[in-house]
């Protein structure tokens, strides 16, 4: 295997993965079906094609056939269950909205989810092992130097030191102030230290294959002339930003008309990931209003008959991008307060009606909020929404508080399966609170959002402080 043969066939490596994970996600099908259970029809061939459409269209948003090189085994498979789950998911949305389901052997179509991932985790383990023995032989590696004798560049050093399966070797640190060969100590190991002279005739001598560039941004001409230099060469080049980059809460690389940006606060929802969260809004939301509709009857007319006043309680809350949206709940209280004073429920709170309670510590006073989601106003996940009054108070107090509104605002969040619902008493609740809705913005994926709805299932209805 030539040293720059993965390298130089990139392309074609992973159109090959897609072409090898298309295929035995339809042989598998095609194996338990014919095999085990001597059928075989047209719609068995149309679901086991639409799975692998899925697949595919989902990979491509997971980033599973990105090069995995400096990732680890663990990141790749987590990725490649997340995939084949969400695609389980849109199944089952599909044969419930095509009405096939029995049509369908279940016991096959669940040995069929079960050995997909196995299979395909298999595959990739055995890939892993044929590089790593690769790499032990000294093919297929990368000769690596460091620029910069200082805590960035430390700090990437540990990180490739942390990454033995990447077959990215060090050959030496480089720094601009050196000009005699000298050691660093980085950890438990010592480094060969050059000054840039130096890399330069290693990198003509074809002794290193990449450089990564680790310097305080404010060195811009160092790092301006060591690129000027670098061209006249074949390495491959990296920049490692300074680490104010990195605690940049939300800071994204965006592409600005092949112009690299940083991107500090943005929403996730740009683009295809909005089509996708309105789209799982709207299914996710139908299906549900469709199974609790005689639960939704029931409570209004509780709800009319146990207490004076409206079934509904609308009131004005911030959505996206800060604008105002009315939100529905089925009402829980003797008053309706949607002026800029508004006191939050708290323990014995004589507002709220025996009824109210009941449906305030199950969250069945949410339930309308459904409707909200079809309309536009709300999505399913999401943080969730705060009244005016309090939103107006917090965005004072917290550093980053009107970020949560980047995204709609949502009936159950990431926040909330995490214990951070009902009552906030103290700043450092909301804190909290608002810590992981940014936290759910900028890790969002439609995994992420299934992981969250079914969580919510059993912990996010219920809580010691919701009042």
């Amino acid at each position: 295997m030539p040293n720059y043969f993965l390298h130089t066939h990139i392309s074609r490596v992973s159109f090959l993965q897609r072409l090898l994970d298309s295929f035995l996600i339809f042989f598998i099908y095609w194996v338990i079906k014919v095999i085990f259970f001597n059928t075989w029809e047209s719609i068995h061939f149309v679901a086991a094609i639409v799975s692998v459409a899925f697949f595919l269209i989902i990979a491509e948003l997971r980033g599973l056939y990105r090069s995995w090189r400096t990732s680890s085994m663990h990141d790749e498979i987590n990725t490649l269950f997340y995939t084949w789950a969400t695609v389980v998911f849109f199944l089952l949305i599909y044969v419930f909205m095509t009405k096939t389901a029995e049509d369908y052997s279940r016991t096959a179509v669940l040995i069929w989810w079960f050995l997909v991932p196995i299979t395909l985790t298999m595959m990739r383990l055995l890939i892993r092992q044929i590089l790593k023995q690769s790499r032990q032989q000294g093919k297929n590696i990368r000769k690596v130097a460091v620029v910069g004798n200082n805590h960035i560049g430390f700090r990437l050093v540990n990180q490739l030191e942390h990454m033995p399966w990447a077959g990215l070797v060090i050959n030496a640190i480089f720094d601009f102030n050196h000009t005699s060969a000298s050691t660093v100590k980085i950890g438990m190991r010592t480094y060969p230290l050059h000054s840039v002279e130096t890399l330069i005739a290693k990198v003509h001598a074809g002794e290193i294959d990449s450089v990564y560039i680790a310097m305080p941004l404010h060195h811009e001409h160092h790092i301006t002339e060591l690129v000027d230099a670098l061209a006249d060469t074949t390495a491959s080049v990296f920049i490692l930003p300074d680490l104010f980059i990195f605690e940049l809460t939300h800071a994204r690389w965006i592409d600005f008309g092949g112009l690299p940006l940083i991107s500090v606060y943005e929403t996730p929802f740009n683009s295809l990931y909005g089509w996708v969260k309105r789209a799982e809004d709207v299914l996710v939301a139908s299906l549900i209003l469709m199974f609790i509709s005689p639960l939704l009857l029931l409570i209004a007319v509780a709800v009319k008959l146990t207490s004076p006043g409206p079934i509904l309680f609308k009131q004005n809350r911030y959505g996206l991008n800060g604008a105002i949206v009315e939100v529905w709940k089925f009402r829980s209280m003797t008053v309706c307060e949607n002026g800029d004073i508004i006191n939050q429920a708290q323990k014995n709170d004589t507002r709220i009606t025996p009824l109210g309670a009941f449906l305030r510590k199950n969250s069945l006073d949410e339930l309308p909020q459904f409707f909200n989601v079809l309309q536009g106003s709300m999505s399913i996940v999401g943080p969730r929404p705060h009244a005016i009054a309090h939103n107006e108070e917090y965005r004072k107090l917290i550093k980053g508080y009107m970020l949560r509104h980047k995204v709609k605002p949502g009936i159950t969040g990431w926040a909330q399966i995490n214990g951070w619902r009902g009552e906030t008493d103290t700043l450092e609740k909301m804190e909290k609170r608002v810590e992981y809705d940014l936290q759910y913005i900028q890790n969002w994926s439609l995994w992420l959002d299934i992981k969250i709805i079914f969580l919510t299932m059993f912990k996010g209805f219920s809580g010691t402080n919701v009042y």
